[in-house]
């Protein structure tokens, strides 16, 4: 007896062509199927409702028929770059993202903490540089809760932490010891100031904060991200930060739900250490997990390489720049230099992992492409995550050395760019994020968000990467560096099939296409990148099985 099939017709399905490290240009038509056959959790059949297949499986009265009602039929989205714990916990901390001051921050915080008596302490999410002209202080937040709890706000990016008084004693930051990359803050007098950034964050805050969470926290915590990210449209995921608390939190849902509706491929965190012995022991975990959690043992939820970040952001002057910052002439201290980088990328190639490396500014992209050329194996799929400054001969070096461009476009968005100017002089943002140039040279492209640090609605991100124009303050006419959009069809498959390659897992998903997983998504749109914003999400099949519903 056949297997129940149903059949998706009366829609849009579509066909992207565009191949990665394909350079589909602007102006790429889309091409489109009226009709898609699944069968269990694959795809039996994409294309007309004419064809024979089409008519025998109909006339076996084992078809289903769904009516799309004219919608659109898109590749389930697998987000190329995320904080899948990260995401999980900050869907339940306070927001401050649209406070536009230290005042409004206040009251938001104030309101809050006296609306929530019974949390052992306040956390929050989405502070900004830009909020904050005079920088950020512990006494700000010292007088906002009756209660005195500790209160530790994520900055929008995720380099920093800041915290009040209460903050830095249950942190015991008092005791902390300098590291590579990290920032310490303190004042004229020697005092902490309650602002962790980089590699302090990332060794002191970020472990303290998955300490304090229970395992039902963290278990929660990944429902909530999947729960959002079938709301959003997608059936995978990339996570770029995995530790040993998020990933024994996954491996504990799985163990008490059997499996989790998405497809997981996690880069494991590898953070500078005082010595070199100890930073390649964090490579070779990576290799260890590897090998148990794989394409073959755990296709849907498995290790496929490491996650370096090499350099902070440009709105904290912490990115490394070829030329110093215009407003304070200032050269910052990079977190990787060439001699540490070099053998952690040369370890993990060695074993046959993929190697994603953090770079944003122009110096640090310039290192990590050099370092990746010289010791990563192409056939790996190596990848540089972020890439918003780079020189015009790094740009072409991404395609010449088939380098993946992991790109977040909504970092792309005006709206959280004004400080740019000021920081790096007009005559450098004329670089910014010139992702025409990377698909113009054949760099593979997978789109992801980066949640939390930004929004993960993936056409919001097509709509930046085509328009670059304001995903978050559609009101603003400003467009940035426009002549390095994207088309629309190379951006939909970027961020379908593009960012499934970018983690060898194009040959089942990311296309729709005949022998893959039936993981798609419905949409209510226009194929015009201007009507993006008013696109609707109507429903998400993951493994033929719908988890969404409008």
């Amino acid at each position: 007896m056949s297997t129940q099939a149903t059949l998706f017709t009366n829609g849009r399905i579509f066909l992207s062509g565009v191949n990665p490290g394909t350079n589909a240009g602007l102006t790429r038509s889309p091409t489109f199927a009226d009709c898609m056959l699944v069968r269990g959790d694959k795809i039996e059949h994409v294309g007309s409702s004419s064809d024979e297949v089409i008519s025998t499986a109909l006339a076996s009265r084992s078809v289903t028929t769904h009516d799309l009602q004219g919608k659109t039929v898109l590749p389930g989205f697998v987000d190329g770059h995320l904080h899948l714990m990260l995401l999980g916990q900050a869907l339940n901390k306070l927001d401050l993202v649209r406070c536009k001051n230290l005042e409004e921050i206040r009251s938001t915080i104030r309101e809050y903490a006296a609306a929530n008596p019974d949390m052992p302490r306040i956390l929050c999410r989405g502070y900004m540089h830009i909020q904050l002209p005079n920088g950020a202080t512990a006494a700000d937040l010292d007088d906002l809760d009756e209660l005195n709890r500790p209160i530790l706000i994520d900055s929008k990016d995720l380099h920093s932490t800041w915290c009040n008084t209460a903050g830095i004693k249950e942190l015991g930051a008092e005791n902390w010891a300098d590291v590579p990359g990290g920032v310490i803050e303190r004042n004229s007098n020697g005092k902490l100031t309650g602002v962790f950034s980089e590699a302090a964050n990332i060794t002191y805050v970020w472990p303290y904060l998955a300490s304090v969470a229970s395992m039902e926290e963290r278990t929660a915590a990944i429902r909530s991200a999947v729960t959002a990210y079938h709301e959003a449209g997608y059936t995978g995921m990339i996570d770029m930060a995995m530790d040993e608390g998020a990933w024994e939190a996954i491996q504990a849902l799985i163990a008490t739900d059997g499996s989790i509706p998405i497809r997981f491929a996690c880069y494991w965190l590898v953070k500078p250490l005082p010595t070199e012995a100890e930073t390649l022991a964090q490579v070779d975990r990576a290799i260890e997990l590897a090998s148990q959690f794989n394409a073959s043992t755990a296709p849907d939820c498995r290790i496929v390489g490491i996650k370096v970040i090499c350099d902070g952001i440009i709105d904290a002057c912490t990115a490394g720049l070829s030329q110093p910052y215009e407003h304070n002439s200032h050269f910052e201290v990079p977190l990787w230099t060439h001699a540490q980088l070099e053998p952690v990328v040369k370890r993990a190639n060695a074993a046959g992992l993929q190697i994603a490396l953090h770079a944003i500014g122009d110096a640090t992209i310039k290192m990590v492409v050099d370092i990746l050329s010289a010791h990563a194996n192409p056939d790996n799929r190596p990848r540089v995550e972020h890439i918003e400054l780079a020189s015009a001969e790094d740009a072409a070096r991404l395609g010449q050395n088939r380098i993946t461009a992991s790109i977040q476009p909504v970092h792309a968005d005006p709206a959280i760019l004004k400080a740019w100017p000021k920081l790096l002089g007009q005559h450098r943002c004329g670089r910014a994020f010139a992702y025409r140039e990377f698909a113009d040279h054949g760099a593979p492209l997978a789109l992801g968000s980066d949640a939390p640090t930004a929004p993960h609605a993936p056409l919001g991100n097509v709509y930046v990467a085509t328009t670059r124009k304001s995903y978050r303050e559609p009101e603003l006419e400003t467009a940035v560096n426009p002549h390095f959009a994207l088309g629309l069809c190379e951006s939909v498959a970027a961020a379908t099939e593009g960012a499934a390659y970018s983690c060898f897992d194009d040959h089942r998903i990311g296309s729709l296409k005949k022998g893959h997983k039936a993981d798609f998504v419905v949409v209510d749109m226009e194929w015009e990148n201007e009507k993006l914003m008013q696109s609707k999400i109507t429903e998400t099949w993951y493994d033929g099985n719908k988890v969404f519903s409008a």
